[in-house]
């Protein structure tokens, strides 16, 4: 579906169904250098069993025009803004990595937007190396494929995971490099950026209103649990999962992620 955010196109994946804005409303939000397919197993699945679902591009990714946005603040205003866009009043906010600042700062900017929250991998502050920060901007191959590596945990090496002829970190590497090309701005470095700056985190979280769902992996390397604390802390009636596996979810756990999504958006 395309829709027309700050006069610019923005595609959302509604998961294989026409998208009904009078259904529970859930927004997938993905993380650096992805798109809404990283979500594809999730967001299918609830839009086959009840639920609205908008798994955006986010500006300068995928399919949505304009350049990527450069802080998270933005982020969450343009969600926000594809809620309108799309005729939502309220929805359930899912964001993984960078997508889960975007969702925490959409549901303090907007609660009454916000129905429940749902962060994976997340982490604050979402420090970024220096040298990381500076090989997305001037060895962009070099940065995706530290980060593929660094993503999946042990269970997802072998080529044949999750089944035979398939391979995750193959397919997610294939993705970064898309993202790359179909874009002549380093976006792995203006999301990089963002992460990196981003400074409002526990305050955000201390003005969220609605339930929320932690879902940390044990190994990730990236947004390990324990960097999620000062979240966790600010937000103390918040549910905090973590399972065996890496920074990638939904990939290295996708059916326990969607589990534990679905029981959380219908309880």
């Amino acid at each position: 579906m395309l829709l027309q955010v700050y006069g610019k196109p923005a595609y959302c994946y509604t998961g294989g169904k026409p998208f009904d804005p009078a259904l529970p409303c859930v927004v997938f939000i993905h993380g650096a250098q992805h798109d809404h397919s990283v979500w594809a197993l999730q967001s299918r699945y609830f839009a086959h069993h009840g639920h609205a679902v908008l798994a955006p591009d986010l500006p300068g990714h995928g399919r949505s025009g304009g350049p990527a946005l450069t802080s998270v603040d933005a982020m969450a205003q343009w969600i926000l803004a594809l809620l309108d866009a799309a005729g939502v009043e309220k929805a359930l906010l899912a964001g993984h990595s960078m997508g889960s600042l975007i969702a925490l700062q959409a549901a303090a900017d907007a609660p009454q937007r916000v129905c429940k929250l749902a962060l994976l991998a997340t982490a604050f502050p979402m420090r970024v190396s220096p040298a990381l920060l500076e090989t997305s901007r001037e060895k962009p191959q070099q940065a995706i494929d530290m980060v593929n590596i660094w993503s999946h945990s042990g269970i997802a090496q072998k080529p044949s995971f999750p089944g035979p002829g398939f391979s995750v970190q193959g397919g997610n590497r294939r993705l970064m490099q898309r993202i790359a090309q179909t874009n002549p701005e380093p976006v792995f470095h203006t999301d990089f950026s963002a992460c990196n700056a981003y400074a409002g985190g526990e305050e955000a979280a201390r003005a969220v209103t609605c339930p929320t769902l932690f879902l940390l992996g044990q190994s990730d390397q990236m947004t390990p649990p324990k960097a999620a604390a000062r979240l966790t802390t600010a937000l103390p009636q918040a549910k905090v999962t973590q399972l065996p596996c890496g920074h990638a979810l939904m990939t290295d756990q996708p059916d326990a992620v969607l589990d534990h999504l679905f029981d959380f958006a219908t309880a």
